[in-house]
């Protein structure tokens, strides 16, 4: 299946210590460029990121970002660590023993205390786990969106290539005609101007002239050139690469066609040529 190189997903969850979201995004790139974006809490997960995101992708620039949300959960019970806070009380009364100065700690103060207030901690390990999973899902997601705008790009450049087919048809088909036209021509000119040339010469000259009208070879690189675009298009898998190439090897073709041109007919049609390979050319460059 053809994918295209540029798609976005997003995909949020909740949980009770707060909310995760993901952002896949990707545009065309040569190879494959990961640029992912995570919490310094979340870093951990880098390394297993960039390695889904290898085994599922084979180009474009993709940036990955994660974000998460903490929520402010106030416990249903406050835990105070007892043993702390009689610590710190003899702490004070000894130091007021040693300044002979009063020395006590408020309620509030130890309260404030580092360390008196215990509250439970969210298990990091359970917060990976998670993002892990979603990351998973939205990657699904993104890897469909590709295939789905992959496929429509597919569609289009099928369509210029049967606008192809239907040009290069139009010339063979008129090739025959094209070059009598330029026989006739060449006769009626020496006719023109009384010209009387030796017969062998004429010959040579005749042959010289329909071989070089004569693009023929031209059309049947064309036809194949097209062929094994679409036989790469139905192969799928990364083959932008590949359609690249074969987009070049169009155009020379269709270069050489207006170039060899001594018909008006074969002149736009070349230039038609151009044009859907050029249209071709622009959609390819989104295709990995």
């Amino acid at each position: 299946m053809i994918r295209s190189m540029t798609a976005f997903s997003r995909k949020e969850m909740k949980a009770p210590w707060g909310t995760l979201s993901w952002e896949l995004r990707s545009v065309n790139h040569r190879y494959l460029e990961i640029s992912p974006r995570l919490p310094d809490t979340l870093r951990d997960l880098e390394n297993p990121v960039r390695e889904k995101l290898r085994q599922s992708l084979d180009r474009g620039k993709v940036e990955c970002t994660l974000r998460l949300k903490a929520e402010n959960i106030v416990p249903g019970k406050i835990d105070i660590n007892e043993q702390f806070v009689k610590q710190l009380l003899e702490a004070a009364h000894r130091i007021s023993a040693l300044t002979g100065e009063a020395a006590s700690l408020s309620a509030t103060t130890l309260l404030n205390w580092p360390g008196v207030v215990q509250t439970p901690e969210t298990d990091q390990s359970e917060i990976q786990q998670t993002a892990l999973a979603l990351f998973e899902s939205t990657l699904e997601d993104f890897v469909t969106s590709r295939e789905r705008e992959g496929t429509q790009l597919q569609q289009i450049i099928l369509e210029r290539l049967d606008k192809i087919d239907d040009q290069v048809a139009i010339v063979r088909g008129q090739l025959p005609s094209i070059l009598q036209a330029q026989k006739d021509k060449l006769l009626a000119r020496l006719a023109e101007i009384n010209a009387n040339p030796d017969k062998e010469r004429l010959e040579q000259e005749l042959v010289y002239l329909a071989q070089k009208a004569d693009v023929d070879e031209e059309l049947d690189r064309l036809i194949t050139h097209v062929r094994e675009v679409r036989r790469s298009l139905k192969q799928g898998g990364a083959c932008g690469r590949r359609l690249d190439f074969l987009m070049q090897e169009l155009n020379r073709e269709a270069n050489t066609l207006g170039s060899k041109s001594v018909h008006t007919l074969t002149t736009q049609v070349a230039v038609e040529l151009k044009v859907l390979i050029e249209q071709m050319r622009e959609q390819i460059q989104n295709i990995e």
